[in-house]
């Protein structure tokens, strides 16, 4: 979400696979606020590559943090419990679930009782990515900022979503958010400022449902994830909260 796959251009002598837009929040906070930038996003990283693991090369992300930030803005946890894979397996055709192979993981995406084992774990994994940041940067504003509203509220059609599809997604983005709440840092709200521009909604600040998927940059933003003027949106949230601290 953060990186801003998709959106063009990408960030200059960023891994092609990180999907690192030069537009997205954290580059446009910078600006805003005349600060330099270590950006380390990176499409598809759980809490994991933010606090010990690699991903694809990358080192985990914490190990950026220098001890001298002012400000670090936070924004994970989605991949840990499947949510955007989630809603791009519910838009496939339903005759791909019964495909070898691909149709027992997207079976799998599907199955609410194996979100709900990832969201058992989802909270204190949020809390460790704070409490590490904190320590790492004990002089920061540490802001977690959670994901925009992808999906209208229930009783919507969301094509090609099946509404229990779509409930599901529902379920998932309310206890991300509850989660994320709970990490003790401070938080930019920022599903609750964006319920009115869903992906399905007149003026998006998300893309929804979009077959064949585009290329990583050239082919518009991710699906599922944010278009320019989401992450423009962001940004001005992240800014506004740094500007008057609540």
């Amino acid at each position: 979400m953060a990186a801003g796959p998709g959106i063009t251009p990408r960030a200059p002598g960023s891994p092609r696979r990180a999907g690192r837009s030069q537009r997205n929040y954290p580059h446009l906070v910078a600006h805003a606020l005349q600060l330099e930038l270590v950006d380390v996003t990176y499409s598809g990283a759980t809490t994991a590559h933010v606090l010990y693991e690699s991903q694809h090369g990358a080192p985990p992300q914490v190990e950026a943090l220098r001890g001298d930030e002012v400000l670090v803005t936070v924004t994970i946890g989605g991949n840990d419990i499947g949510y955007v894979p989630a809603l791009m397996a519910a838009s496939l055709p339903r005759r791909a679930r019964q495909l070898p192979v691909l149709g027992a993981k997207l079976r799998e995406m599907l199955d609410p009782a194996a979100r709900e084992r990832a969201l058992l774990r989802l909270e204190s994994s949020l809390r460790a990515v704070g409490e590490v940041v904190r320590r790492k940067a004990p002089e920061a504003q540490v802001l977690f900022v959670d994901y925009l509203t992808l999906l209208p509220p229930a009783g919507t059609p969301a094509p090609p979503l099946r509404d229990e599809d779509a409930d599901l997604g529902r379920y998932l983005a309310a206890r991300l958010q509850t989660a994320t709440a709970a990490t003790g840092c401070d938080l930019v709200p920022v599903a609750d400022a964006s319920t009115e521009h869903h992906a399905w909604s007149a003026v998006p600040w998300t893309v929804g449902a979009r077959l064949p998927v585009p290329r990583l940059f050239g082919g518009g933003a991710a699906p599922f994830h944010p278009n320019a003027a989401g992450m423009a949106a962001v940004a001005q949230l992240v800014v506004s909260r740094v500007r008057s601290p609540q």
